[in-house]
């Protein structure tokens, strides 16, 4: 089950260099952010100039799109030009399904990015039946067609990705692993070990998928399937399709955070659906999360992991109130440090009450719980809040429920009969403690942690609550003090998501001191609960972040969709910009519009096509069309 160096000691995952230009990746080198131009390849001055907007915000690796052999061509163009403007940034030609546009490119660019299940494999979404006999032969084939192209790479010391999908798995991949991490790896190992037959090693591997569980276990199963074959080859971590706007930094975040925090990864890309000089920012913040974390306090090894770290499975708690079992994950909001609370200090959570109706509207996206410390709130809440207190405050007056230390929990009796949130650091768990907690169906733990490598202290108190048979429900706290917006949604959806994504944790509670709102560490925590799918509370969106092969204007296009389908809650759209990857990650989605020809568009729902060729201007209002006739439309309130 070994998918990194160690996971309660961190150090990055030993890989070897790869060089790329002048730039190396892998080893003892920093990670590198890269990003994708969205402009036309043929288009010359305008990819240029994209270009050299995406190196100024500190872009150190430009892919451009080649879909065929006249932009690969075109790339000489636009390497000559970026030269004669003083830039030398290594470029990466993005090959799908045109094995001769590759082999061009790599006599060019730096670096060619090819994508197993469309590079010379067949993908029609048929359902083939393959014996051994006639999937070897395909691999042949396959093989056949592929070997031009590692002898070009060789030859001219060109870089490359082998780069799978969730969402581009051959049909058959599909017909013998499924839509499944397994099924992702296999894609790409077998295209690793034709290289290794033609002893060519400067490859770097990636596992993108929309889905961050999908995503998180890809990376570690390949991570895996490495050290069991003795390779070493680096990783690039990204989230595709990730969105846009905060969901698309939360839930790039999460996936991309889980795998920094192993160790794992060497290069980065953040995909929003936005110009890409954008990303960079965001993939350097998060990355700076995960610096200087080799030299954290001792954690001590763990002997025995009950956690699979490639299948998901919640741990099982008790039932406390709304908390724990079978619940979704719970939000709790930090009102201690408030000077004063009044009704109107709520609206930030969700509840906003009504003076003329004496009513309290509550939103999709309402916090649980409220920790008020020694507040004395002396009006009427709705019943659906939970007011949490100090335990000297609330042994006072016994209104909603007390927060203790652990020395506290130990020594006092007077408890509530309905739930105790105990706050808890790795070091409270004494075997006093640890026995009291097995029989008490009233306990709540609130887990804090103050090492540096906090995700990996608070692992450890989950695995050792496993293992003692602890059922008592986690809320996962986190601290963040002086950040700026941008900052704390990062380092939380890293810290908490990573963890979320284990199917550890029953409840957040950010605490976030000069980082930001109440309305946005709010909805911050029902993002993380979106993005690792613990907890639906909104429309999710997956939408690519286009390129040059994207066939209208994907940031337009997706903030018309959102303007009228973001009151559907639960529903997953796919907004993808071509053919690509659109089908594929139909299948991760209830409802699909997806670019086909210029001005046309084909609406899916799941991998079926519903409707093709609408035109552009129609295509919206066919989607809600289609999400209605399927019994999935609701009026906006």
């Amino acid at each position: 089950m070994k998918y990194c160096n160690s996971l309660t000691k961190f150090s990055r995952f030993k890989t070897r260099v790869v060089s790329v230009g002048k730039l190396k990746i892998g080893g003892t080198n920093p990670i590198s952010v890269q990003s994708m131009t969205t402009t036309n390849t043929m288009d010359t001055s305008a990819t240029v100039a994209e270009s050299i907007r995406m190196i100024k915000s500190g872009c150190e690796l430009i892919r451009i799109t080649a879909p065929s052999k006249k932009e690969a061509l075109n790339l000489k163009n636009i390497k000559h030009e970026l030269a004669k403007k003083g830039y030398y940034t290594p470029i990466v030609a993005d090959i799908h399904f045109t094995p001769k546009a590759a082999e061009i490119a790599a006599e060019i660019v730096e670096k060619v990015r090819i994508n197993p299940g469309n590079y010379a494999d067949k993908k029609k979404f048929e359902n083939i039946e393959y014996s051994d006999k006639s999937y070897e032969k395909e691999l042949l084939r396959i093989e056949e067609k592929f070997k031009p192209l590692v002898k070009i790479c060789k030859k001219n010391k060109t870089a490359m990705r082998i780069g799978t999908n969730h969402g581009s798995l051959s049909d058959r991949i599909l017909s013998r692993y499924g839509d499944t991490p397994k099924g992702m790896v296999e894609s790409a190992m077998e295209f690793l070990r034709i290289c290794k037959k033609e002893n060519f090693n400067e490859i770097i591997l990636s596992m993108k998928a929309s889905n961050t569980i999908v995503m998180v276990q890809a990376y570690r199963l390949l991570a895996h399937e490495m050290i069991k074959e003795d390779m070493d080859y680096p990783l690039h971590l990204g989230v595709t399709e990730a969105g846009e706007a905060e969901d698309g930094r939360i839930k790039s975040a999460v996936g991309i955070g889980a795998l920094l925090a192993d160790g794992i990864g060497d290069t980065v890309r953040v995909s929003l659906t936005e110009p890409p000089e954008f990303e960079i920012p965001v993939a350097k913040n998060l990355i700076s999360n995960f610096k200087n974390l080799d030299n954290h306090n001792l954690i001590d090894g763990i002997l025995k992991n009950p956690i699979n770290p490639f299948e998901y499975q919640k741990r099982q708690t008790n039932t406390v109130l709304n908390i724990g079992g079978k619940n979704v994950p719970i939000v709790k909001a930090d009102f201690g440090k408030k000077k004063e609370i009044t009704p109107a200090t709520f609206f930030a959570l969700g509840y906003r009450y009504s003076v003329s109706l004496d009513k309290w509207h509550i939103s999709e996206m309402a916090a649980d719980y409220v920790f008020v410390g020694d507040h004395d709130i002396n009006f009427e809440l709705p019943g659906t809040l939970g007011v949490i207190y100090n335990y000297k405050t609330w042994k006072k007056h016994k209104k909603g429920f007390p927060c203790l230390r652990a020395k506290e929990y130990l020594k006092n009796s007077q408890l509530s009969t309905r739930m105790n949130v105990i706050y808890t650091l790795l070091s409270d768990l004494t075997d006093e403690f640890k026995k009291k907690l097995r029989s008490d169906k009233t306990a709540v733990l609130m887990i804090d942690t103050h090492n540096k490598n906090g995700i990996a202290e608070q692992r450890r108190l989950f695995i050792e609550l496993i293992n003692h048979k602890i059922k008592a429900p986690v809320i996962i706290r986190r601290t963040y003090e002086n950040l700026s917006k941008d900052q704390v949604q990062l380092y939380a959806s890293a810290d908490i998501g990573s963890l979320l994504l284990d199917g550890l944790g029953d409840g957040i509670f950010i605490c976030a001191k000069n980082s930001g709102s109440d309305q946005m560490i709010n909805n911050l925590s029902f993002g993380i609960l979106q993005a690792t799918r613990t907890r639906i509370s909104k429309t999710e969106y997956i939408s690519c972040p286009s390129c040059g092969r994207t066939l209208f204007d994907l940031q337009e296009t997706t903030a018309k969709i959102r303007k009228v389908t973001n009151h559907l809650r639960g529903v997953k759209i796919g907004i993808m910009g071509c053919i690509v990857n659109g089908p594929g990650e139909m299948a991760d989605a209830d409802y699909g519009y997806v670019g086909t020809g210029p001005g046309k568009i084909t609406l899916y729902k799941e991998k079926e096509v519903v409707e093709k060729n609408v035109p552009e201007s129609e295509a919206v209002k066919a989607l809600i069309d289609l999400i209605k006739k399927n019994g999935d439309w609701v009026d906006p309130k």
